[in-house]
C-alpha cells in the first residue's frame, strides 16, 4: 500500500507507513474514495484497488479492451477496472509552497517534514472537498486534476473554487509558531490524454499528456505569492462566476504565442449561473412563444390575487434560464417587484442556501462590508416591508449577522428555530405581495438543499392567497411533490424542430446566413437542445471553417465534425463517469454509430445475453441511450448526437481504430444483409480503422450503389470518401485503380447533381484519362473519355467533344464491344445535333436506337450522363424530326421518351424527358403545354441538375409571357437565366438566349433582347450550339425592325441569313419561320409575289403537322397575301 502522505510503499498488512509514521488508509487509486483492505473493487466507480486484488475476477461489471490478436469477427473481452488512458478536456491546477527552499535552509528535516506535511494533508483535504484528483506530490509542489477521473459540468469551476480555498487555508495553516506559508496557484483547461500509470511503487502516478499541465505550471510560476492564475481557456468556461484582474496577454517560455491572463480575486456576489456563464452573449429566443404566453396568463392570474405557481421541467441546455430572463424582460414595464433565488451544484447541503444570496444581493452586500454596515444594509431591505423584531433577527441570523437576543428565538430548539425563521421567510413573501404583485423565481430546483425545499413547501402552499406568480424550474430528476395542485401548471420543455434550431444558429452569430452544410451539421448534432445549437454554432465559427462575406457566411473548404464545444465536454463526459463500470460498452455503442443493436452489441462484446441486457440497461436509466424493443431486438440510439461524440471522444486513436476494425470483421462476417445493402457502414469503419485498402472497396460499393438508386448527394459523398483517403495516403500511386475507378464513378453523379461544367468535372476526367492511359486499361479508359465528351459538350466546346466523340467509336471498335458503341452514339448525336446537323443525329440516333436493349443497358444510365441512352436517343430524335419538318412524328418519339422514362422507375431520367418535351413545346410554339411540362417536372426537381431546374424556370418564364403573364413571366425567365449562367454551362447556349429574347420581345422589352441575341450569335461563332443559328438571326431581323423601323435592309439581311442557314441545316420548321418573317416584310414592302412565292414553296415542303402554329401562321399569311 501507498503512503498518501510520504509516498512510500509498504506491505498491506501495515496499518501506519513505515517511513513517516501516518495511517495508512486505502483509497481507491481512480476516483480517491475511501476503500477497505478486504474489497477488491471500488464501491465508487468499480476500479480495482490493486493488481493483486483484481486477480481472477469476473468481468461481468466493468470493461476495458484487450489489445491483443484476436480472430475476425471475434467477441471483445471486458476487463473490469479502470478503462486506461483517455482522451479527456481537464482543468489542471499546479500548486506550489512559496519559499520551501528558503524553508529547508532554515529548518531542521524533521521541523520541515512537518511543515510539507501539514501543507500537504490541507491540500488533500481541500481538494477531495472539491472533487479533484491529486496526481503527484512534488515535495512542495502539487499536480491536481479536476476532470478525472470523474468529470463534471463545473470542473473548471471547482479548479478555481479549490485554489481560493487554498490560498486562504495555507494562509492560516498555523504549521509552526511564527511560520507564515502562502501559495501560487496556476489552473488551464484543454485537452489531453490522461490515465496511463507510469512508474511504480511510491514514483507512480496517473500520467498527463499535453499543453494544458505545462501551461498550469508556467502560470503557477510567473504568479505573486497567495494568488491565483487562470488561462483563457478556463476563463471562457466559468464566465462571470468570479471577479478577476485581468494580467494581459504574457509570453510564457514553451509557448510560441503570448497567453491571456487573468488573476482570480474571488468568488462573485452570488447569482444565476445562467447569468455568469452567458454575461453580454444570450441570443434572441427562437419557438417558445406558447411555453411564454402560458406563463403570461398565469402571470394576470396572479396579480388579481389568484396567486399561481408555474414549473419549468427541461434537460440541461433545453432554455429554463432563457424563457426565465425572458419573461423579465417582458414585464419590465408593469409594476411589480421580482425575487430570484438561485441553487447551486456546490450547496446543495447549505442550508437555505438560495434565500441567503437573494437577501446578499438586495442588500448589495459588498466583500469589504463591515459586519456592522451590512446588518445596516440588511435591516434597509427588511423595513421595505413591515418586518417583526422576531423575523428580523431570525433572517438577520440566517445570513450570520445577529442582532439584540429575542427572547423566543433563545428559548426555541434548533428545530423550532428553523420552523418559525421559514414562517418568517414567508411571512415577507407575503408582506411584499401585499405592497405590488410580486414574480418570483427559484432556479435549478435539481440542486435545492433540504431546508430550502421545506420552504418551498410552506410557500407553494400559500401562494394561493398572494398576488405572487412563482416560476420553478427544474431537470427531469428533479421529483417535483406539488404536480397535481389546482394552482400549479406544469411546463415540460421540448426540443426546437429543425427550421427553429436554424434559425437559433443563424441568430447566434448575430443573424448571419449560415452555409446549408454548417445548417444540416448543426441541426443533426444538437437534436434540438437550445444550448447545444448556440455552443455548437459558435465552436464552428470559432474553429476558422467559415469566412465573412456581406451578410453571410461562406465556407473556406470542406467542413470536418466540429469538435464538442468546450463549453459542453465537461457536462456530457460526466454523464458517462456517472456509470463508469458500463462505460466502455457505452464507448462501444458510439464506435457503431448514433444507433446499434443488441444483437450486433451481443457479436461484438463477450458478454452472456443476460448480462449485455442488464449493462445495455443502465444506459438507458441514466437516459443516456433510449431503447426501442427489448432483447435480443432492441434497438439503441443515444439521447444525442454529442452524447454519442462525448463517449466516443475519450478513446485513444489506437483504441478507436481497434474498435472500428472488430466492428467491420463483425459486420462482414455476421451480418452479410448489412454488408451488402449498406456497404457505406462498412466503408466507414474500415476507414476509421486504418484499413485503407478495404475502405475504397466499401466506399466504390457504397458510391455506385447510391448512383443506381439515383440518390446522387450521398453516391458523391461516399465517392468523394474514397478519394479523400486516397489523397491523405502516402502512397497514392499504390491506389492508382481504385482511384480511377472512383473517379469514373463520381463523374455522372457530381454532372447531374451540380453542373456538367463545373470546373472539378473537367479537373476530374482529365485525371481519370491521365490514370487510364498510364495504366493502358482501355475498358477504363472508355468510361474516362465518355466524361471528357461531356464536359466538352456542356462547357460547349463543340469541337472538342465531336474529338472525343470520334475517340469512343474507335475504342468501341477496337473492343468490338457494342454495349461501348452505343455510349459512342449516345455521346455522337448530341454533339452533331449542336453542330447543326440534323440528318446526321436522325442517323446516330436510329443507329444507337438498333443497338439498346433495355434489359442489359438500362443499368449504364448511372455510368454514362445520368440518364439512360433510349431515353436520350428518343428525346433527340423528337427534337431532330420536329426540325426537319416531321412535327408529328416528333410528338410521337417524345411520347416514346417519356413512356420509357416513367417505366425504367430512374428518377434522372425522367427527369430529362420531361425537359426535353417542355423544350419541344418551345419548338412548336406551344406556351400552355410548355407550362404543363415544366409542372410536371417540379416533383423531380431534386433529381435534376441544376441545369435542368435553370431551363425549365426559363421556359416556364417564355410561356407565361407568351400567355399574356408578362410580369410573373419575365420574372421566372431572369431567375432561370440568372442561375443558369451560374452553372457556367454552355451546351444549347443559343437555345437559351434566343429563347430569352423571344420572351423579352413579347413582353416588349426589345432593347434587352437585342442584347441577348447579339450574345447568342457571338457564342455560335465560338464553336457553341448551331442548329438554333437560324432562330436568332430572325429573331434579330423581328427586333431590329421594331428598333430601327427605317433599317429595312438590314432586317431583310438577317431574315435572309436565317432562311439560308435553316436551308443548309435542312430545318424545313426554321426555314418555314424565316420565310414568314421575310414574306410579311416584303408584304409590307409591296412584294407581293415574292412573299407568296418563298411562303408557298416552303409551306408545300411539308406533309404532316398542318395543326401546329408555325403552318397554320403561314397558311393564314399565304391565304391573306392571296387575297391582295
Amino acid at each position: 500500500m501507498e503512503c498518501p502522505q510520504c509516498r512510500a510503499t509498504n506491505p498491506d498488512s501495515k496499518r501506519f507507513c513505515g517511513e513517516c509514521g501516518s495511517p495508512l488508509v486505502a483509497t481507491c487509486p481512480s476516483c480517491g474514495a475511501p476503500a477497505g483492505p478486504e474489497k477488491k473493487f471500488c464501491g465508487d466507480c468499480g476500479a480495482p484497488l490493486s493488481p493483486k486484488r483484481a486477480a481472477g475476477s469476473n468481468a461481468e461489471g466493468s470493461s476495458r479492451l484487450i489489445e491483443t490478436p484476436r480472430a475476425a469477427g471475434a467477441p471483445l473481452p471486458l476487463a473490469t477496472g479502470n478503462a486506461g488512458a483517455e482522451r479527456r478536456q481537464l482543468t489542471v491546477m499546479f500548486c506550489d509552497l512559496v519559499g520551501s527552499t528558503e524553508l529547508a535552509a532554515g529548518m531542521d528535516p524533521e521541523d520541515l517534514r512537518d511543515v510539507i506535511g501539514a501543507y500537504q494533508d490541507c491540500v488533500a483535504k481541500v481538494v477531495k472537498r472539491f472533487q479533484g484528483f491529486i496526481a503527484k506530490f512534488m515535495g512542495d509542489g502539487v499536480l491536481v486534476y479536476f476532470g478525472y477521473p470523474k468529470a463534471s459540468e463545473d470542473d473548471a469551476e471547482l479548479a478555481i473554487r479549490a485554489g481560493l480555498k487554498l490560498r486562504r487555508k495555507i494562509a492560516e495553516l498555523n504549521a509552526r509558531p511564527g511560520l507564515s506559508l502562502a501559495v501560487r496557484i496556476g489552473i488551464a483547461s484543454g485537452l489531453v490524454v490522461v490515465g496511463d500509470l507510469i512508474g511504480s511503487g511510491s514514483s507512480q502516478e496517473q500520467a498527463i499528456i499535453g499543453e494544458t499541465p505545462n501551461l498550469a505550471a508556467r502560470l503557477q510560476a510567473i504568479a505573486k505569492p497567495s494568488t491565483v492564475i487562470i488561462a483563457e481557456s478556463t476563463h471562457r468556461l466559468v464566465g462571470s462566476l468570479f471577479d478577476y484582474r485581468d494580467l494581459g496577454s504574457i509570453a510564457l517560455k514553451g509557448f510560441a504565442a503570448p497567453v491571456a491572463v487573468r488573476e482570480v480575486i474571488g468568488a462573485r456576489a452570488h447569482g444565476g449561473r445562467f447569468e455568469a456563464l452567458h454575461a453580454g452573449t444570450l441570443t434572441p429566443l427562437v419557438g417558445r412563444e406558447e411555453e411564454i404566453e402560458i406563463v403570461l396568463r398565469r402571470w394576470s392570474q396572479a396579480k388579481e390575487g389568484a396567486g399561481r405557481v408555474v414549473l419549468l421541467a427541461g434537460e440541461a441546455g433545453i432554455g429554463k434560464s432563457r424563457i426565465t430572463e425572458t419573461i423579465l424582460e417582458r414585464l419590465l414595464s408593469e409594476p411589480h417587484l421580482r425575487i430570484r433565488w438561485f441553487c447551486s451544484p456546490h450547496h446543495t447541503n447549505s442550508a437555505l442556501f438560495p434565500n441567503i444570496g437573494s437577501f446578499e444581493r438586495a442588500a448589495e452586500f459588498e466583500r469589504e462590508d463591515s459586519p456592522k454596515i451590512r446588518r445596516e444594509k440588511l435591516q434597509a431591505v427588511l423595513d421595505e416591508v413591515p418586518t417583526s423584531q422576531e423575523d428580523a433577527a431570525l433572517i438577520g441570523e440566517l445570513l450570520s449577522l445577529p442582532g439584540a437576543p429575542v427572547a423566543s428565538i433563545q428559548a426555541a430548539t434548533p428545530q423550532k428555530r428553523k420552523e418559525m425563521t421559514l414562517e418568517a421567510l414567508v411571512r415577507r413573501m407575503a408582506g411584499l405581495a401585499a405592497q405590488k404583485p410580486v414574480l418570483a423565481l427559484f432556479e435549478d430546483l435539481h440542486w435545492i438543499d433540504a431546508t430550502s425545499l421545506e420552504f418551498l413547501n410552506l410557500l407553494v402552499e400559500r401562494t394561493r392567497s398572494m398576488r405572487l406568480l412563482l416560476v420553478l424550474t427544474f431537470r427531469p430528476e428533479f421529483p417535483s411533490p406539488w404536480i397535481g395542485q389546482s394552482h400549479v401548471t406544469m411546463i415540460a420543455l421540448s426540443r426546437l424542430d429543425a427550421a427553429e434550431a436554424e434559425i437559433l444558429a443563424e441568430r447566434a452569430v448575430g443573424g448571419r446566413a449560415l452555409p446549408v452544410e454548417v445548417r444540416k451539421q448543426i441541426v443533426a448534432r444538437t437534436d434540438g437542445v437550445p444550448l447545444f445549437v448556440e455552443e455548437l454554432t459558435k465552436a464552428i465559427i470559432d474553429g476558422g471553417w467559415l469566412r465573412e462575406e456581406g451578410d453571410k457566411y461562406v465556407l473556406t473548404g470542406p467542413l470536418p465534425a466540429a469538435a464538442i464545444p468546450t463549453t459542453l465536454h465537461a457536462s456530457l463526459v460526466a454523464r458517462f463517469d456517472r456509470v463508469a463500470p458500463v462505460k466502455e460498452v457505452a464507448q462501444i455503442g458510439a464506435a457503431v454509430g448514433r444507433q446499434f443493436s443488441f444483437e450486433l452489441m451481443a457479436s461484438l462484446i463477450e458478454l452472456q445475453p443476460q448480462a449485455l441486457a442488464d449493462v445495455l440497461e443502465q444506459l438507458v436509466s441514466a437516459e443516456l441511450v433510449h431503447r426501442r424493443g427489448t432483447p435480443p431486438d432492441a434497438i439503441y440510439t443515444f439521447k444525442h448526437a454529442l452524447v454519442q461524440d462525448a463517449a466516443y471522444g475519450t478513446l485513444l486513436r489506437a483504441k478507436r481504430q481497434e474498435l472500428h476494425a472488430r466492428i467491420a470483421d463483425v459486420l462482414e462476417a455476421k451480418f452479410p444483409e448489412t454488408a451488402a445493402t449498406q456497404p457505406e457502414i462498412l466503408a466507414r469503419h474500415c476507414t476509421e480503422a486504418n484499413l485503407t485498402p478495404r475502405a475504397l472497396v466499401f466506399w466504390q460499393r457504397a458510391g455506385e450503389r447510391a448512383a443506381q438508386r439515383s440518390a446522387n448527394v450521398e453516391a458523391i459523398a461516399h465517392f468523394q470518401q474514397g478519394l479523400d483517403l486516397i489523397e491523405a495516403s502516402p502512397d497514392r500511386g499504390a491506389y492508382a485503380e481504385q482511384e480511377l475507378a472512383l473517379l469514373i464513378g463520381l463523374g455522372p453523379v457530381l454532372m447531374a447533381t451540380r453542373s456538367s461544367a463545373a470546373p472539378e468535372v473537367g479537373r476530374l476526367y482529365s485525371r481519370a484519362r491521365l490514370l487510364a492511359q498510364g495504366a493502358g486499361r482501355s475498358g477504363q479508359l472508355y468510361p474516362a473519355v465518355w466524361g471528357a465528351w461531356l464536359f466538352s459538350y456542356v462547357v460547349g466546346d463543340i469541337e472538342a467533344a465531336g474529338r472525343f466523340a470520334d475517340d469512343l467509336f474507335v475504342i468501341a471498335r477496337d473492343e468490338g464491344d457494342p454495349d461501348l458503341m452505343l455510349q459512342a452514339y449516345h455521346a455522337a448525336w448530341p454533339t452533331v445535333f449542336a453542330d447543326g446537323d440534323l440528318v446526321g443525329t436522325r442517323g446516330h440516333v436510329e443507329a444507337g436506337l438498333a443497338i439498346y436493349v433495355r434489359e442489359k443497358h438500362a443499368s449504364q444510365a448511372h455510368l454514362y450522363g445520368a440518364h439512360d441512352a433510349a431515353v436520350c436517343g428518343h428525346l433527340h430524335l423528337a427534337w431532330t424530326l420536329t426540325l426537319l419538318g416531321y412535327p408529328d412524328q416528333g410528338l410521337r418519339q417524345m411520347d416514346l421518351a417519356l413512356a420509357l422514362g416513367r417505366d425504367l422507375v430512374h428518377p434522372p431520367s425522367l427527369v430529362h424527358a420531361l425537359w426535353a418535351a417542355a423544350e419541344l413545346r418551345y419548338m412548336r410554339r406551344e406556351p400552355r403545354a410548355v407550362e404543363e411540362c415544366t409542372q410536371a417536372l417540379e416533383p423531380f426537381a431534386q433529381h435534376g441538375s441544376l441545369v435542368v431546374v435553370a431551363n425549365a424556370t426559363m421556359l416556364r418564364g417564355w410561356a407565361l409571357v407568351t400567355r399574356g403573364s408578362a410580369d410573373e413571366g419575365l420574372a421566372a425567365l431572369r431567375k432561370g437565366l440568372s442561375n443558369w449562367r451560374d452553372t457556367k454551362s454552355q451546351y444549347h447556349v443559343t437555345n437559351r438566349l434566343a429563347r430569352a429574347a423571344d420572351a423579352l420581345s413579347a413582353a416588349g422589352k426589345t432593347e434587352e433582347a437585342l442584347a441577348l441575341v447579339d450574345e447568342a450569335l457571338a457564342g455560335v461563332k465560338k464553336g457553341a450550339t448551331r442548329w438554333i443559328e437560324s432562330e436568332a438571326h430572325r429573331l434579330k431581323g423581328e427586333l431590329r425592325r421594331r428598333y430601327h423601323p427605317t433599317d429595312l435592309a438590314a432586317c431583310e439581311r438577317c431574315f435572309q441569313q436565317a432562311l439560308d442557314i435553316a436551308r443548309r441545316q435542312s430545318a424545313k420548321l426554321l426555314e418555314l419561320r424565316a420565310a414568314s418573317s421575310l414574306g410579311r416584310l416584303w408584304r409590307d414592302q409591296g412584294r407581293l409575289d415574292d412573299a407568296r412565292s418563298i411562303l408557298i414553296s416552303t409551306y408545300e415542303g411539308f406533309t404532316e403537322g398542318f395543326d401546329t402554329p408555325d403552318l397554320k401562321a403561314a397558311k393564314a399569311l399565304i391565304d391573306e397575301l392571296g387575297r391582295i
